[in-house]
């Protein structure tokens, strides 16, 4: 049997420490190098926030009006076609006369027989309930054909385009309008507003509209009038947006966008990179970069903007925030900051 040498014995035990003491010193470097998160940070930034507000709305006519007699008749003749632009005052159809002419025969008569009256009271041949009441039967006569005129005789109550024609020319009429008139310079739009804005919204003041079928173009318009009342479910007011419409290139019916602007304020903006949302809340966290370390913050926040969110509370000016590795952070983790 072979004695193993003291040399060889020193020499394995010595080994086996060293390889015990690196394996100890690699668990130590990884350990340290798991709770450091390398990241990349942002600095919040005061900004100046241009409070401008979108709403959706529908152009409508300035007015609209239905043409039609007051009572079923025969539709002698229409003037107009649809897309015609007609006036004030013009003459739109000439509805059958018949009634007319007969009313006039007999409004000639009563004229006439109230002329043998009036010259029987003066002399007192008549007495003055007699008199009155041929007086009352001319005037009944006469309101009669001022109304059978209107409406034989249909004219234009504004000024527009002809929109709509049920009827052709020698058509009973027999309910639904003949025409419809809009005015369409100007042209409206109805919005509604947030009650919280009802202050800050005034008649005449400015507003621009942008139209889908337009993407282009920007049409100048202002704000014509405020309804006194505000809807008690949505919690909103209607204002009404009158857009000038001179060369008549807006039509009714067409979808388009309003745009108000409330003035300029300053607030701290953060990036969308920044922010931490937990399932199920409505909450908005960012890491709070302090030092070293990392803190959990809670913010509120205000409007979308271009390049991140307004904030409203929880951190300020000059604050910086981590923008990447966010699902490897939690409060408290150290960091180091990489370009």
């Amino acid at each position: 049997m072979k004695k193993v040498r003291p040399i060889f014995i020193m020499t394995m035990i010595a080994s086996m420490f060293l390889t015990s003491c690196s394996k100890k010193a690699e668990v130590a470097t990884e350990t340290t190098t798991m709770d450091t998160v390398s990241v990349r940070i942002a600095t919040v930034k005061t900004q100046t926030i241009e409070e401008d507000f979108e709403y959706s709305a529908l152009v409508r006519a300035e007015a609209l009006n239905n043409i039609a007699p007051t009572s079923p008749g025969r539709i002698e003749k229409i003037f107009v076609e649809i897309g015609d632009y007609v006036v004030k005052g013009q003459k739109l159809i000439q509805m059958d006369a018949t009634m007319l002419r007969q009313s006039r025969t007999q409004l000639n008569n009563l004229e006439k027989n109230f002329e043998r009256f009036e010259e029987l009271y003066k002399v007192g041949g008549i007495s003055k309930a007699e008199y009155d009441a041929q007086k009352t039967q001319l005037d009944v006569a006469r309101n009669n054909i001022k109304t059978l005129e209107e409406n034989t005789q249909l004219l234009s109550p504004i000024s527009g385009v002809v929109t709509m024609r049920n009827y052709d020319s020698g058509d009973l009429y027999a309910g639904n309008p003949i025409l419809q008139v809009q005015q369409i310079s100007p042209v409206k739009l109805l919005i509604n507003i947030s009650e919280s804005q009802y202050n800050l919204v005034k008649k005449g003041m400015n507003a621009n509209v942008k139209l889908d079928v337009f993407p282009n173009e920007v049409f100048p318009a202002k704000i014509s009038l405020i309804y006194p009342t505000l809807d008690a479910r949505t919690h909103t007011f209607t204002a009404e947006v009158s857009l000038p419409n001179k060369n008549s290139k807006v039509k009714p019916g067409m979808y388009g966008k309003v745009y108000l602007n409330f003035g300029a304020y300053e607030n701290p903006v953060v990036p969308e990179q920044a922010l931490v949302k937990i399932t199920g809340s409505p909450d908005r966290y960012v890491y709070l970069v302090q030092g070293d370390k990392v803190v959990y913050t809670k913010v509120t926040l205000g409007r979308r903007l271009e390049n991140g969110y307004e904030v409203l509370s929880g951190i300020k000016d000059g604050d910086q925030v981590a923008v990447t590795s966010l699902i490897k952070l939690k409060n408290g983790s150290n960091i180091i900051i990489v370009q």
